[in-house]
C-alpha cells in the first residue's frame, strides 16, 4: 500500500513538475496563432460554403444565412485587421462606396462584405455573375491578410491599444447598423464581436482582470438579450457596459506596465472613454508641429477673430458671420455679400471645425490655415489683403506683443502667423460641455427619458449614426478619426419644393468625378438647436423640416432622379413622437456656456 501511494505521489509530483516547467506561451504569441485559426475558417466559410451557394444556389434563406456566418467569423478578427491593415479591410468590410483619389481625379470600386450584402439583401438569381465576380474579389484580401500578418511585429501595447480601439468602433459604427444596412444583425455581430475580445483581454491576468470578465458576460448577455436592431437601448450598453470596460481595460494596462502610446493622434491613445473631456487633440489635424497650437495663439487668434481691420474696408470682421451667441453662425439662410446680395451658401458653425481633416461645405480646404486665407480674400465675404492686414498689424505695439507672446522667433508679422493664430482660435472651440457630453461622463440625471429615446433613434432607426460619427457627431470616421466623409443626399431648394438644389458641391471642384455631383461635407449636429436655418444653402428653417427630409429618405425617397445618392432611400416611418424624442436628443447637444468663448 505504501509503495503504491509512494508511487502514485511521484508521478503526481512529476506531472506537476511537467506542467509547471513548460514554456508558457506569451499574449503575442497566443495572438498569433488565434488570428491564424479564425482567419482560416472565415475563408473556409467564404471559399466553400458561401462561393458554392453563390454558384447553384436559388433559395435566398441559405444564401443570407451563409453570408451572416461569414460576416459573424470575420468580427472575430475586425479588431485586428482594421487595427494593422486597414486599407485591405476597406476591400474586406468597407463602405460600399467608391474610394477617390481626388489628388489625380481617379476613383477606386469598392469591395467585400458590404458589397455583397447588397446583392443578397434580397437575393437576384440575374445577377449572380456579379455576385460571384464580388466573392472572388473578396478572396484575395482575405489570403492578404495572412501574408501581411505573418510579418507583422507588434507589441502588448499594440494589443491593448486594438482591444480599446475596437470597443470604441463597436460603439460609434457597429451599433449604428454602419457595416451592417441592409442585414441589420449589428447586435449578434456585437456579441461575436466582445466575445473575441474577451478572448484576447484574458491573455493579460491582473487585478482588474475578474471585474473585466464580469463586465464582458455582462456586455454579451445585454447583446444577445436585445438583438432587435431598432430597439437596442445603445445608451445603456455604452454607460454600463462599453464605458467601464474601456476605463477598466486600460487601468489593466497601466496596471501592467504596459504603457498605452501617447503619439499624435486625433484621439488619445490613453483616454479611458470616448466621452473624456480632452480625448481630441486638434494638433492631428495641422499635419505640423510648427502649427499647434498653444494658449499664446489662441489669446491672439480671439482678437484677431473680432478685428475688421483683416477686412478691405474695415467693416467686417470673422465674428461678423460667425457669431458666439449662434453657436459662430449668423442665422442668416445666405450670409451677407459685401456690397450687398448674398453668398452661395449658408455660415457653418466654426465649433469642432478643429476635428475634420478638411474645410467648407465642399471640403476644398485641407486645414483651417487655408479656410481662413479663403475667406480673408474673398471678395464677397471679406475681400482683404493678407499682406496689408500685416503691415498695419505691425504698427500697433499691443499686437506686437500679442504676436510675439504666440510666435517667439517672430522678426514679422507675415500672412501664415495671422492664418495660424486665427486658426489656433478656432481649434480651441471644441468644448464637449453639453448635457450629453455630461450624462456620458457619469451624470444620469443630464438626459430626459425623452432624450435618451433620441439618442437611441439618432444611433439606430433614423440611421443618423452612419454618416454624423458619435461622438463628434460630423463626418469624421471613428475610431481613428482620420477621415472626413462627404455624402450626397438631394437638398431640396426648399423643403418638399421637389428640385435639387443646383449647388454641385464637391462636384463642381472635380467635374470628371460624376459620383461627387452634389456631395457635401457632413458638418456636425453638436449645438444644431442654435444654428439655423438648416443644410448647406439655408433652406431649411427648422429642424422638423430636416428630420422630415430624412424620414422620407431624401431627393431619391422622393422620387427625383439622383442615382449617386449615397443616403439610404427607403423611408424611416418615424412616428410624430418618434420625431419629437430625436429633437430633444439633438438640442441635448448644446454646449452650456456655448456663447462666452
Amino acid at each position: 500500500m505504501n509503495k503504491y501511494f509512494l508511487l502514485l505521489s511521484t508521478c503526481l509530483f512529476a506531472a506537476v513538475l511537467i506542467v509547471t516547467c513548460r514554456p508558457q506561451t506569451s499574449p503575442i504569441e497566443e495572438s498569433k496563432t488565434q488570428f491564424i485559426k479564425d482567419l482560416d475558417s472565415l475563408e473556409h466559410l467564404v471559399n466553400g460554403e458561401l462561393t458554392q451557394l453563390a454558384q447553384h444556389s436559388n433559395d435566398q434563406d441559405s444564401l443570407q444565412k451563409s453570408f451572416l456566418k461569414s460576416r459573424l467569423q470575420y468580427k472575430k478578427i475586425e479588431h485586428l485587421t482594421e487595427y494593422f491593415f486597414p486599407t485591405t479591410s476597406r476591400l474586406v468590410n468597407g463602405p460600399p462606396l467608391p474610394e477617390y483619389e481626388l489628388e489625380e481625379n481617379k476613383s477606386f470600386e469598392p469591395g467585400g462584405l458590404q458589397v455583397i450584402e447588397e446583392h443578397l439583401f434580397p437575393f437576384d438569381s440575374t445577377n449572380r455573375a456579379e455576385l460571384l465576380r464580388e466573392i472572388k474579389k473578396l478572396q484575395p484580401e482575405l489570403r492578404r491578410y495572412r501574408e501581411l500578418w505573418e510579418a507583422t511585429e507588434f507589441t502588448e501595447a499594440h494589443l491593448f491599444d486594438a482591444i480599446r480601439l475596437q470597443l470604441f468602433r463597436n460603439i460609434s459604427l457597429g451599433i449604428s447598423g454602419f457595416d451592417t444596412p441592409l442585414c441589420k444583425t449589428a447586435t449578434p455581430e456585437l456579441a461575436v464581436s466582445l466575445e473575441a475580445l474577451q478572448q484576447y483581454a484574458n491573455l493579460f491576468k491582473g487585478s482588474k482582470s475578474d471585474a473585466i470578465n464580469q463586465l464582458f458576460r455582462e456586455a454579451i448577455a445585454f447583446a444577445n438579450q436585445n438583438n432587435d436592431f431598432d430597439t437596442f437601448d445603445r445608451l445603456t450598453f455604452i454607460t454600463k457596459y462599453a464605458n467601464p470596460l474601456t476605463t477598466q481595460l486600460l487601468a489593466q494596462q497601466k496596471e501592467l506596465r504596459i504603457m498605452p502610446f501617447t503619439e499624435l493622434r486625433a484621439l488619445r491613445g490613453d483616454v479611458a472613454t470616448l466621452f473624456d473631456k480632452n480625448a481630441f487633440d486638434p494638433n492631428y489635424y495641422t499635419g505640423n508641429a510648427d502649427l499647434f497650437v498653444s494658449d499664446a495663439k489662441v489669446a491672439l487668434g480671439k482678437t484677431l477673430f473680432y478685428d475688421t481691420q483683416l477686412s478691405a474696408k474695415n467693416n467686417r470682421s470673422c465674428a461678423t458671420c460667425h457669431q458666439p451667441q449662434k453657436a459662430f453662425t449668423d442665422g442668416l439662410p445666405k450670409s451677407l455679400k459685401l456690397g450687398g446680395g448674398h453668398i452661395e451658401r449658408n455660415a457653418p458653425t466654426i465649433l469642432y471645425a478643429a476635428l475634420q481633416q478638411r474645410q467648407f461645405h465642399d471640403q476644398r480646404a485641407n486645414s483651417l490655415e487655408v479656410q481662413t486665407q479663403d475667406v480673408i480674400q474673398n471678395r464677397d465675404e471679406m475681400h482683404g489683403s493678407l499682406p496689408e492686414a500685416c503691415n498695419i498689424l505691425q504698427k500697433d505695439a499691443k499686437y506686437m506683443a500679442l504676436f510675439r507672446s504666440a510666435f517667439p522667433d517672430l522678426k514679422q508679422i507675415e500672412p501664415k502667423h495671422v492664418m495660424n493664430a486665427l486658426a489656433s482660435y478656432e481649434r480651441s472651440l471644441i468644448p464637449f460641455n453639453s448635457r450629453f457630453d455630461q450624462y456620458m461622463r457619469g451624470k444620469e440625471t443630464m438626459l430626459t427619458d425623452s432624450e435618451k429615446r433620441g439618442f437611441n433613434l439618432f444611433m439606430g432607426k433614423a440611421k443618423c449614426g452612419i454618416c454624423h460619427f458619435m461622438p463628434l457627431f460630423n463626418g469624421t470616421v471613428p475610431p481613428s478619426f482620420a477621415k472626413s466623409e462627404s455624402e450626397v443626399i438631394g437638398v431640396m431648394t426648399a423643403p418638399r419644393s421637389r428640385i435639387i438644389d443646383p449647388d454641385l458641391g464637391k462636384g463642381f471642384n472635380y467635374p470628371t468625378l460624376p459620383d461627387l455631383k452634389y456631395a457635401f461635407k457632413t458638418p456636425t449636429v453638436r449645438n444644431i438647436a442654435l444654428t439655423a436655418p438648416y443644410m448647406h444653402n439655408g433652406a431649411y428653417k427648422t429642424l422638423e423640416e430636416v428630420i422630415d427630409f430624412y424620414d422620407h429618405g431624401g431627393a431619391a425617397g422622393l422620387g427625383l432622379d439622383l442615382p449617386n445618392q449615397t443616403l439610404p432611400s427607403d423611408k424611416l416611418n418615424l412616428s410624430k413622437e418618434e420625431k419629437a424624442d430625436m429633437i430633444a436628443f439633438l438640442k441635448a447637444l448644446t454646449d452650456i456656456g456655448s456663447n462666452s468663448f
